[in-house]
């Protein structure tokens, strides 16, 4: 059984956040002013890119939290 650092899944965490965000704000760009030619709503990715925004946030949270931990290890062993 592997571990692997947590800072890993944090970092894949943001960058998947920040990909969605990028989609989102493309397709919002690229939307047409009429209503009825878009194949989604345009609140669509609107509310999905609050998903995407907790996500990356609740990754850096992560990596915050696992270099304090690391920090008060190596306090600890000094």
């Amino acid at each position: 059984m592997a571990i692997t650092p947590a800072s890993g899944s944090a970092l894949a965490g943001i960058r998947a956040g920040f990909e969605g965000l990028r989609r989102n704000a493309a397709e919002i760009a690229s939307k047409d002013q009429l209503e009825g030619t878009a194949e989604r709503p345009i609140y669509r990715p609107l509310v999905e890119n609050i998903g995407y925004s907790l996500q990356t946030q609740a990754s850096v949270k992560v990596i915050q939290t696992e270099d304090r931990m690391l920090g008060s290890l190596l306090d600890a062993k000094a």
